[in-house]
């Protein structure tokens, strides 16, 4: 199979599934080393492809239903070790954590895509956290301080959210 075919059968794969599909998996598929599918992924995105990248693996954003019918932003500061805690409390309280963004002084504006909707899609990516050789939240780059993109059914859900994140604590609140 040539890269052009095995790019399309990526985005047959990733556009047929319900769940996230992981590289190794997509890997063993279309017998390629997960390193080729890595490549190709990000040779999709490139050509504007909506391929988002979870802790679980890839998924296939289909715009009519990565909408949610809320959307707010949450600026957030916290030690390394309350990341756990920022991440129940949000999908606790039924809010969908769709990224993270950080103001850098040289680079400006970074964001990575979470896709993080469980206490089980936390404990995914805490774990990778954790194992990863220089894997880090980007807040590390800031002291702490960052943003998220939160999906939630309505604006009362994000305000629990927010609120109850303010009282750990951990909403950014800038020094006067």
């Amino acid at each position: 199979m040539n890269a052009k075919a095995r790019r399309k059968e990526i985005l047959n794969t990733l556009r047929g599934s319900d769940v996230p599909v992981s590289a190794s998996s997509l890997a063993q598929q279309l017998a390629v080393s997960r390193q080729i599918i890595v490549g190709d992924v990000a040779l999709l995105r490139a050509s504007g492809e909506k391929i988002a990248s979870t802790p679980r693996g890839y998924i296939f954003e289909d715009p009519s239903s990565a909408a949610f019918p809320f959307e707010g932003l949450i600026a957030c500061c916290h030690a390394p070790e309350q990341l756990q805690e920022e991440l129940y409390t949000i999908v606790d309280f039924g809010g969908y954590v769709i990224n993270v963004m950080i103001e850098h002084p040289l680079y400006g504006q970074l964001s990575g895509a979470l896709n993080l909707g469980s206490r089980y899609d936390v404990d995914l990516f805490l774990k990778q956290v954790r194992e990863e050789d220089n894997a880090k939240p980007l807040s590390i780059l800031t002291n702490g301080v960052h943003l998220h993109r939160i999906g939630c059914r309505d604006k009362e859900t994000f305000d629990r959210i927010r609120n109850s994140l303010e009282d750990k604590k951990i909403i950014f609140a800038s020094p006067d």
